[in-house]
């Protein structure tokens, strides 16, 4: 594992976070006390993942999305909601998405459709994206420093501990989701 980590870390990091996201960055920045992985480049690789991750969203909703929602009326109708939610608190939504644990495919697709300008766009995934990673490896910081957990640690507990950060994640989205579906059928039904 030491040696995997030592070559790999930083791009199996990158991988992670755009494949998954919270959980990669997590693992590699539970490791910065006594492992292999750097505080400033776990949160770089963990920001230029989800980074990449969205924007391949956000083009697919901006160059296709229109396209692909006339050829299906049904999946429009039940994308239609979804992007006036997000016209009426695209500031919030812009701010807080990365944190959406189950939307973060979703999200960078309606902001493709909804019209935002590219460079607006930029601006709003680098800040929350630098946020994100931040906040999520300073997390992963201190669990990592208060378990003592070091790369052989880690090695021998491999499953329990991807499976607690994995529980970790999809509870803190689970809840945040909830709120934001809630809200939004409030919102339909005024």
């Amino acid at each position: 594992m030491e040696n995997f980590l030592e070559q790999y870390g930083y791009l199996a990091l990158v991988a992670g976070t755009f494949l998954e996201g919270e959980t990669a960055i997590l693992v590699a920045s539970s490791l910065i006390a006594h492992g292999p992985f750097q505080f400033p480049a776990t949160v770089l690789a963990g920001f230029f993942g989800s980074f990449v991750s969205d924007w391949i969203y956000y083009l697919i909703g901006r160059l296709n999305g229109k396209y692909f929602l006339e050829k299906r009326p049904k999946l429009a109708a039940r994308v239609e909601p979804v992007t006036r939610f997000f016209h009426q608190h695209k500031l919030q939504i812009l701010f807080s998405y990365r944190f959406l644990y189950g939307f973060r495919v979703v999200i960078p697709l309606v902001v493709g459709l909804s019209g935002i300008r590219p460079a607006s766009y930029l601006f709003y995934s680098i800040v929350t994206g630098l946020m994100w990673a931040t906040l999520v490896s300073t997390t992963g910081y201190w669990v990592g420093r208060l378990l003592n957990l070091q790369a052989k640690v880690f090695e021998e507990n491999f499953i329990y501990i991807v499976l607690g950060f994995a529980l970790f994640g999809l509870l803190i989205g689970f809840f945040i989701r909830k709120l934001t579906i809630s809200r939004m059928e409030r919102e339909q039904s005024k």
